[in-house]
Order: structure tokens, then sequence, then C-alpha cells
């Protein structure tokens, strides 16, 4: 039986339909699936420009597939075959269709973008990104993500990687660069997240090499390399990173009116990790030193003092992150210079943080001590200290030996090897606080059957004060 897919529609109801008949076509052999769905790629092709005009369109075409009894009974061989038609297609129009779809199905089930890594499609994905910056900003965009999607959640093959160059590195810099006045700009996001995820399979490929991949071999962080070269032309990327780690809002795609085509956030665990895991690399690397500039580092710290303060008890290993990078960051850029960003708040929060006595953190385990210890080691937070009245220096207060290591052998492998899975959204003290407030506001009112809303006066603002506000962020402990 061979599926003709030769329609004349009246309206765009009458496409939907033709559509829903030919997903739910029964298919009991892998070639009658075949054919249903080159009748599927055919048929949402033939009519793209006129009934698919969005990327609302384009989601909803996969939603239908994925929805269907034609994917239900056959999950795996579908996948596999759309797989295939990815690695080759040239249609512009036919492969948005299927990279829309292999992008909603892997963030359903990753299994999907395990089997795109099995099949080969990274080379691939390398290649379309390559070579079709010129078609339709939504294909590139869903060829971007796709990329960064099946790179996050598994070690690529080092002959992958390998085949990632200079240009394709310098490329992606260079459309940053291009769209710097429009934050909204379809190319933004998703080019960070993909040199984001790029350098985080370089740092594992370098310092936890898999099976098959011979430790000889050095393999040469492209992203750091262009940084390091070119920095001075790159600074709209760096930027990007600060404010990507400071946002609260989420940045929905516009095709998000489905469960699961939500695209990443800033509040999320993982994208928060991928950026620490580079600005680390690039304050412990000696010509990255100082590629940002240094209105950007300050806002880093306040950054960095809010989330470390903000964190709760659980959090421990993304606090022994923070802590990693704000050694380097501290030491090694141009904050070392007067006048000193920042400086009390830092040794309070890091006093703070090794005081048993202290209510706004648990007792400090040993690598928190060890890593604040660095921390505090820093020149610039020591030198004029008066250590006998302020407490800073102390060690007893501290609980622990301050030695004369600088830094650890093994934090940058601690750095490269945290990770968290997508979708985990970064806890928050304050965030929990508001909850619970309006937990017992709520059990309050229905207690005592109150007919209208309480003004207790009682205002919580998420994760301290602004960026910028001279109060100190500590006066939630009651200090001034």
């Amino acid at each position: 039986m061979e599926f003709e897919v030769s329609y004349t529609l009246d309206d765009e109801q009458q496409f939907w339909d033709e559509l829903d008949d030919i997903v739910s076509t029964h298919c009991p052999s892998h070639a009658l699936i075949d054919n249903a769905l080159r009748a599927y790629l055919s048929f949402t092709t033939n009519y793209k420009g006129e009934y698919l005009q969005t990327e609302y369109d384009i989601a909803r075409c996969s939603h239908k597939l994925l929805e269907s009894t034609l994917f239900a009974a056959q999950k795996d061989y579908v996948r596999r075959q759309i797989v295939h038609s990815l690695l080759q297609e040239d249609s512009a129009d036919t492969l948005h269709l299927i990279a829309s779809f292999l992008l909603f199905d892997g963030r359903r089930d990753e299994a999907t973008f395990e089997m795109m890594n099995e099949e080969g499609a990274f080379p691939r994905l390398l290649e379309l990104i390559r070579g079709r910056i010129d078609d339709e900003a939504g294909l590139y965009r869903m060829l971007l993500e796709l990329l960064y999607e099946m790179s996050r959640i598994q070690r690529l093959r080092l002959e992958d990687l390998t085949l990632v160059e200079d240009d394709f590195i310098a490329h992606l810099f260079q459309i940053i660069e291009q769209v710097s006045d429009d934050v909204n700009d379809p190319y933004h996001y998703p080019v960070i997240r993909v040199l984001l995820v790029l350098n985080e399979q370089y740092m594992v490929s370098a310092h936890d090499p898999g099976p098959g991949d011979s430790p000889s071999i050095p393999l040469t962080n492209k992203v750091i390399k262009l940084l390091s070269s070119r920095g001075s032309t790159y600074k709209t990327f760096g930027e990007n990173l600060i404010l990507l780690l400071n946002r609260e809002s989420p940045l929905l795609h516009p095709s998000s009116y489905f469960e699961h085509v939500l695209i990443e956030v800033p509040g999320e665990t993982s994208l928060q990790l991928l950026i620490l895991k580079l600005l680390y690399l690039l304050f412990t690397t000696r010509s990255t030193y100082e590629y940002f500039y240094t209105n950007d580092l300050c806002v880093l710290v306040d950054v960095m003092i809010r989330n470390l303060l903000d964190l709760p008890e659980e959090s421990v290993a993304l606090r022994h992150t923070y802590l990693r990078v704000l050694y380097p960051l501290l030491a090694h850029t141009q904050l070392r210079h007067p006048p000193h960003h920042k400086r009390d708040e830092l040794l309070r929060l890091l006093t703070m943080m090794t005081n048993v006595r202290s209510a706004h953190f648990a007792p400090v385990d040993e690598t928190t001590a060890r890593l604040v210890g660095r921390c505090l080691r820093v020149p610039w937070l020591i030198e004029e200290t008066d250590t006998a009245t302020s407490g800073y220096g102390d060690k007893k207060m501290l609980g622990m030996d301050l030695g004369t290591a600088r830094e650890s052998t093994l934090s940058v492998l601690e750095v490269a090897a945290h990770r968290e899975k997508p979708g985990i959204q970064t806890p928050s003290k304050e965030k929990n606080v508001e909850r619970d407030k309006a937990q017992k506001d709520a059990d309050r009112a229905d207690v005592c059957h109150l007919s209208s809303p309480v003004d207790n006066g009682v205002s919580i603002k998420l994760n301290g004060k602004a960026l910028g506000d001279e109060t100190s962020p500590f006066e939630v402990e009651g200090e001034a």
C-alpha cells in the first residue's frame, strides 16, 4: 500500500484533519510505517508555506505525530527513521519539521538524543549549522537547540568533538556580536547555550576521558582558545553570561504551548552550572583573566553574593561550584586592583559560611571550609584588616587550618564533573520563605473565614536586594 500525498485543500481546518488521518493510520509493518512517515513529511512540507507559518504551527505538527497511534505503537522505529531522515534530507522545509519532532520528542524522552548520538547526528548538525545560516531563522534556531539538547545530556565521542573547528566557534561568536543590540533575537541565547555546552564537553574530555578515548591525545578547548586570542572582539558573549546568571524571569520559546516544548530557563541549575564552568576556566586561564569589563565583574560579584546567600542547605554541590569560581574571580581578575568591590560584604559572607553560630547557614562541611579558606587568602580581602577585632581572619572562629596551598588540584575535576538533570530548578531560601508565608496566610484565612485579604505590612523580595543597592545584603541576619 502506497501513500499518495496529493490533496486539494479548501482551508486550514482541512489541513489539520488530513494530518490527523495520516498519523492515525494503522501500520502493522515497518514498510507501512515508512510510507506513513513519508506521507507526514511530504504533506507538511508541501503546505508549510500556507498553513505552517509560525513556530506554534510547527510545534503543533510535531505534537500530532508524538500523540499519534502511529508513534505510540512503534516509538523506537519511528524515532530511528526520523533520525535517518535528518542525516539524509537537504530540503530546508523538511529539515525544519524533522528537527522540530526530534527536539520535542527528546525533551520528553532523552532516549531520542542518545539515539541521535549513536547514529552520528552530531557531525550532521555541525554541517547543517555551518551551511544553513541563510535559511529561515526558525530552522536555524531549531538546529542550534537540537545540538545543545543532545550534547548536554551525554558525553560526545572524542572523534565527533574533534570535528568542531575554530571557524565554527568563531562563527557562533560573530552571530552573538551581530545581534548584540537585540536580546530577543532568535539566535541570541541558542547560540550562547551551544558555546556553553561545547565548553563543558571539552572540560569533561580533558579531565575525565572516556574508556575509548586516549588521554595522550590533547584536545584543545576551542571556546577558550578563541576567547584567549580574540576576546576583545567577543565582549558581548561575556556580558550575556552574567546577564543569564543574574536573570530571574524565564526565557520562553514562542512554541511553548505544550508542556514538553518549554526550553531552558536561566533559573535551572544545569544552565547555571554550564555558565559557572566556563567562568571557572576564564578566571583560571592567564590569557582570559581580564576578558570581562570591570563593571561586569562587579555585577558578577553581586550576583554571586546574592546566590550564595540564597542557596538552601541541601545545595551543597552547587555552593561548592560557586566558591570554586569565586576564588579565581577575586584573585586573578582586575577586581584585585583598588577600589575593591564589596570587600566587607564578601568577608562577612565567607565568615558566615564557616561560622557554626550563624543562623543563615548550617554547620560547615569540610569541603566548604576548605574552599572558603582559599577565598579568604585572597590578598586584597585580608590586607589592612584588623583581625583582632574583625574576626574575619580568626582561624579558631573558622574552625579550620587555612594552610598554604592556593588552589586545590581537584577543583577543575570537581567543576567539570558537577552536573544536574535538565529541568531541575535551582532551590532558593527566599522563595521557600515566600511559599511558606503564602501557605500560612492561606491557612489563617481559612480558619478565620476572612472576607478580604489582610495586609500585614510584610513584603518579601525574591533574591535579596537589587543589584547596585549599597545596603548590605547581610541585613537578613539582623546585622546592620
